[in-house]
């Protein structure tokens, strides 16, 4: 099937018969940011059938779903009154929930969640990659931003384009030179946790001298490896008590033995792996066709570049089984991050392009 974009390109679609009813019993939907095309995709589920939402936002990247706002109707695990944070080119995006407006936008009753932007938080490109809610000292929310052109994690601050929070011990100099390519960000107990890198090297652009199995995970608080040997790992993820990785340029979902640096093959995936969400049991797993450049070149996954998807699958994490599959056939080549949406079935999302106008259903009155 095909789905207008927000940029006005048709983009094509198919689905396993299983996923609306995985999306459905895991009480979920699903956000997914594509870079190559520039589009945050909120899919979800409505009357049995598939539902797309898609916005235009430049070189969209890492997407967090922000900390819920005070509602007495939203339930343990419900985003419908939770905003988004999306980072793009050069800013990070904030989008409100509009859950009152959700269901009259047309289809009505298809949407039971919405999301306007209100502001963004212009950053300059810092090539941002993952992005992430924890909090600080006094229990306040902060985001984190992966800050991949100054290889190192960073907060927002409306006086400065970013403040730099943590760096690796091996970097030495904040300058714009992608020395490790910084990529991934796991948090745990609320603190940055984890982060994935391409090569531990402090040489300008220095990883991409290196081989691609020079990647490597790193312990946050220690700055020492938790795992090394990956190629090009991307999406680390702390779950249960359970350190997940992508090993990209394999295809592979891995689970990491923090003890002996051991990691185990939790699904081998047809494509190259980006983006990872852990909900219900279940690993939500971005997949990408890889570019015949350099960059790519020498990953295992290359020999089977004809064969690659671009999509998701979900896998079962206490079997490893694919159960659910989503694939683009057409527009869409590259995915670089998916986020769970708990508690809601159908999102809609506004873009800073879009030019639908949501308006509030009853006039405000001028104040005496």
């Amino acid at each position: 099937m095909a789905e207008p974009a927000d940029a006005g390109t048709a983009v094509g679609w198919t689905h396993s018969d299983s996923l609306p009813a995985v999306l459905a019993a895991a009480g979920c939907s699903l956000l997914v940011s594509t870079y190559q095309a520039g589009q945050l995709v909120g899919i979800g589920v409505a009357n049995d059938k598939m539902t797309f939402s898609f916005r235009h936002f430049q070189r969209a990247m890492g997407v967090a779903v922000d900390p819920p706002e005070a509602s007495a109707a939203s339930g343990p695990g419900d985003a419908r009154d939770s905003g988004i944070s999306v980072g793009s080119r050069d800013q990070v995006w904030k989008l409100r929930p509009a859950r009152d407006l959700a269901s009259r936008i047309p289809p009505a009753g298809t949407y039971d969640a919405g999301y306007l932007p209100r502001s963004s938080t212009f950053t300059g490109n810092i090539q941002s990659h993952e992005i992430a809610w924890g909090t600080d000292e006094a229990g306040v929310a902060e985001l984190w931003v992966v800050n991949t052109a100054f290889s190192c994690l960073v907060g927002l601050h409306p006086d400065v384009n970013f403040v730099p929070r943590w760096r690796p011990p091996f970097i030495t100099e904040l300058t714009a030179e992608d020395r490790c390519h910084l990529n991934g960000l796991a948090m745990r107990g609320g603190r940055p946790g984890f982060v994935t890198m391409m090569a531990p090297t402090d040489r300008p652009r220095g990883w991409r001298e290196l081989p691609k199995n020079s990647g490597v995970v790193l312990d946050v608080p220690t700055g020492e490896v938790v795992t090394a040997g990956l190629t090009m790992p991307h999406s680390p993820r702390w779950h249960e008590g359970s350190l997940y990785v992508l090993n990209s340029g394999l295809g592979h979902l891995q689970r990491v033995d923090l003890d002996t640096g051991r990691r185990d093959v939790v699904a081998a995936m047809p494509g190259y792996t980006r983006g990872l969400a852990i909900h219900d049991g279940l690993a939500f797993v971005g997949l990408s066709r890889i570019r015949e450049t350099a960059v790519f070149g020498e990953v295992p996954l290359a020999e089977f570049h004809d064969q690659l998807k671009c999509g998701i699958g979900v896998v079962d994490l206490s079997t490893g089984t694919t159960v659910a599959t989503l694939e683009f056939t057409s527009a869409v080549e590259e995915i670089f991050d998916v986020q769970v949406l708990p508690g809601v079935r159908s999102p809609a999302l506004s873009g800073p392009g879009s030019e639908e106008i949501w308006v509030a259903s009853a006039p405000q009155r001028p104040p005496a």
